[in-house]
């Protein structure tokens, strides 16, 4: 709900004026509805295995069975999938919403926000009221631009990910990430790829194409968004060690960095796919670096 009014035009009925405070409530309920509920959980999983002996003896597991059972387990997994995404339907309708406030005289307590050094220019977030899938660049208008970027983008992060993996388990900070544990159905690895899918959209359209546009209407600087968001993407992976919440920071900051410049979500759902339906797909590869 409006949380001001704002100068009403003559003969008209009040304009609403949307204040920090609205943008704040929201994207602290976004943020505990889909991914905080995750970053609790896995401060609370980190805690619990830590205090019963070494990370390295703990396990981290992805894709687990649901149902001993084939077709339910398909259910299941694909129940999972659907739900998981509604948080990303739900942000983008918020987003959207910003153009019919607009488009009713609405002040989205605005006022341009100051990019230049991160892109060399002057960006006008706040009043960007586009189509929200445009707006963030969660669209199909450059995909060899995006596939080809995004593929980069993988291979930087894939070849960092070994690394900090490796680097982790050997000083005892990280657990053993077993991301594969489906029974081999003819449905494994289709389901496999949708769970990838899944992560890369969530993450990325939740942090950066929503937080980001909701962080600027509340005045916070780039800098400031760029690690702010790159700590919540860490958190969240806590459940698997310190050494992956560093690489997951790592990975924030040049995400975030990227993103305040190119203002285009896709290539980082491109990348964000592929690092998983990799590691999903090909388990092997995490064993082949673990020195333990």
């Amino acid at each position: 709900m409006p949380d001001e009014t704002a100068h009403p035009e003559a003969g008209g009925p009040p304009a609403p004026r949307l204040g920090r405070p609205r943008w704040g409530w929201e994207l602290t309920l976004v943020a505990a509805l889909a991914l905080g509920q995750s970053a609790v959980y896995a401060l609370v999983r980190l805690i619990d295995i830590s205090t019963r002996g070494p990370l390295t003896e703990a396990q981290a597991r992805l894709n687990v069975e649901a149902s001993p059972r084939p077709w339910f387990d398909l259910v299941y997994q694909l129940l999972g999938i659907g739900f998981a995404l509604v948080p990303v339907l739900l942000v983008l309708f918020l987003l959207n919403r910003d153009r019919v406030w607009a488009a009713a005289g609405a002040d989205l307590d605005g006022g341009p926000v100051a990019l230049r050094g991160l892109s060399g220019r002057r960006t006008d977030a706040v009043a960007d009221v586009r189509p929200a899938f445009r707006r963030i660049g969660f669209d199909l208008r450059r995909p060899g631009w995006d596939l080809g970027t995004g593929t980069l983008l993988f291979l930087v992060i894939g070849i960092g990910t070994l690394g900090v993996y490796a680097t982790g388990r050997a000083l005892g900070l990280t657990a053993e990430i077993l991301p594969n544990n489906l029974q081999a159905y003819w449905w494994t690895v289709p389901v496999l790829l949708l769970s990838a899918a899944k992560n890369g959209v969530l993450e990325e359209v939740l942090l950066l194409g929503y937080g980001v546009d909701r962080l600027e209407k509340l005045r916070v600087g780039p800098w400031a968004i760029i690690i702010g968001l790159a700590l919540f993407r860490a958190s969240y992976h806590l459940y698997q060690g310190v050494g992956p919440f560093l690489g997951n920071v790592l990975m924030g900051l040049l995400f975030g960095w990227l993103y305040l410049r190119w203002r285009r979500v896709m290539p980082f759902v491109v990348a964000h796919t592929l690092i998983d339906a990799v590691g999903f797909l090909a388990p092997g590869i995490l064993a082949a670096v673990d020195p333990l």
